[in-house]
C-alpha cells in the first residue's frame, strides 16, 4: 500500500464492467464469421460490447460518444476481419482499434477546445497487486455522504483524465479494465517494461494531483 502524508490512497473500482480475457473460442468465432456465419460475429459483439463501451467512456468522458465509438470499433472489425492475425488475441486487436478511435476523438476535441468529464468511480475495485492503491478518504457520516461521494468521483475522474495521454491510457487499461501487462503492451505497441514505467509515473502524478484532497 502506498502512503502519502501518512494516509493511504486507494483506487476504488470505477463502476465499470471489466474486460473479459480473450478465450480460445474467439479465434474459432472469427473463423466461423469469415466462413459466412453471421451469428459468430454477433457473439463476439455480445462478449465485448459492454467492456469496450465502459472503457471508451472512461477514455473520452461521455457515454453517448463512447457508444458511438464502440459501434465504430465493431464496424471496423466487421470490415477488416480478414486482416486479423491470430498471432495476437482477438481482445488485443479490438482494444487497439478502440484505443486508436478514443485517442483520435480526444485529439479532435482538444483541437475544438472541448473537454468532458464523467463520474467513473464506484464500487468493487479492480486492484493491481504490483502497485499502490489509491483512495480519496471520506470519513464523514450523515446526509451529505452522497454529495461527498459524488464530489470524490468527480475529483478522481478529472485527475485520471488530466494525465498525459500515454499514462492515462496505460492506467485505464490496467487499473480499470484489468488487462495483463502483455496485452496492454500489444494494444499500445510497446514493451511490458514501458507499460510498467508508465503506470508508475501515472500513480506518481495522481498522488500529486490528489494530495490536497487527502
Amino acid at each position: 500500500m502506498a502512503e502519502t502524508d501518512g494516509q493511504t490512497l486507494e483506487l476504488r473500482g470505477l463502476g465499470l464492467g471489466l474486460a473479459q480475457p480473450a478465450s480460445s473460442t474467439d479465434n474459432d468465432l472469427v473463423r466461423e464469421f469469415i466462413a459466412g456465419n453471421e451469428a459468430a460475429f454477433t457473439e463476439l459483439v455480445t462478449k465485448y460490447k459492454d467492456a469496450l463501451t465502459n472503457y471508451l467512456n472512461v477514455m473520452v468522458g461521455d457515454y453517448d460518444i463512447a457508444v458511438d465509438l464502440c459501434q465504430e470499433t465493431f464496424i471496423r472489425v466487421y470490415k477488416n476481419i480478414s486482416r486479423y492475425s491470430n498471432i495476437y488475441q482477438f481482445s488485443t486487436w479490438i482494444y487497439r482499434i478502440a484505443t486508436n478511435l478514443a485517442i483520435d476523438e480526444m485529439r479532435y476535441r482538444r483541437r475544438r477546445g472541448q473537454v468532458f468529464y464523467r463520474n467513473v468511480w464506484g464500487k468493487n475495485s479492480p486492484k493491481d497487486e504490483e502497485g499502490p492503491e489509491f483512495e480519496i478518504s471520506d470519513v464523514r457520516a450523515g446526509p451529505g455522504d452522497e454529495v461527498l461521494r459524488k464530489e470524490s468521483e468527480r475529483v478522481l475522474s478529472e485527475a485520471i483524465r488530466s494525465l498525459p495521454e500515454k499514462y492515462r491510457t496505460a492506467f485505464i487499461l490496467k487499473e480499470i479494465q484489468e488487462l495483463p501487462y502483455e496485452s496492454i503492451a500489444k494494444v499500445l505497441n510497446c514493451s511490458s517494461g514501458t507499460i510498467k514505467s508508465r503506470l508508475h509515473r501515472a500513480r506518481e502524478l495522481l498522488q500529486r494531483k490528489l494530495e490536497h484532497y487527502i
